[in-house]
């Protein structure tokens, strides 16, 4: 089966196939891949460490004159900041537009999944309605036959009584 990644297991994914294409936030080719990484980078401890000892580096060389390339109130470095928060700021808010996209995508495959859930237990529940029917009908027919035999049984005891009697003169 083309949708089971293992044989014998179901993919439990297989209502998320259709939107597979939301999968990487920014598209599929070179820019879109790295624009999705440094998106991503923002937000983890590494960077927010290392631009810390960067900053720190920076003031602490600046300010005890080790060099002068950007000296106290720090032009330079507010100038990078800015730099960076105008790349960062449009990258972060497009990673959430379309995680917002690649969410209501994944909540439709998750609500169809729950809708096919419930019509195979509409099913089950209609297949399992008609088989008690069919069984309380064979039910009923296993009576009625166990009547029958019981009666055709008694009648064969009074006939059988009866040929005994005529046959010893009994009568």
């Amino acid at each position: 089966m083309e949708n089971e990644p293992h044989a014998g297991k179901k993919n439990h994914f297989r209502f998320h196939a259709p939107h597979v294409h939301l999968a990487p936030v920014f598209g599929n080719d070179w820019f879109a891949l790295k624009a999705e990484a440094f998106a991503r980078f923002f937000g983890t401890p590494t960077f927010l460490v290392g631009q810390t000892i960067i900053v720190a580096v920076w003031i602490t060389l600046n300010a005890v004159g080790f060099v002068h390339f950007d000296i106290y109130p720090f032009i330079l470095l507010n100038l990078a900041f800015s730099l960076q928060a105008a790349y960062a700021a449009p990258l972060i808010l497009l990673a959430q537009t379309r995680q917002a996209d690649r969410d209501k995508a994944h909540s439709d495959a998750d609500a169809q999944h729950r809708e096919d859930l419930a019509n195979a237990s509409e099913q089950r529940a209609s297949v399992a309605a008609e088989q008690t029917s069919h069984l309380l009908e064979l039910v009923r027919q296993n009576t009625e036959l166990t009547e029958i035999t019981k009666k055709m049984s008694e009648r064969i005891q009074l006939l059988t009584e009866e040929v005994h009697r005529r046959m010893t003169g009994k009568d």
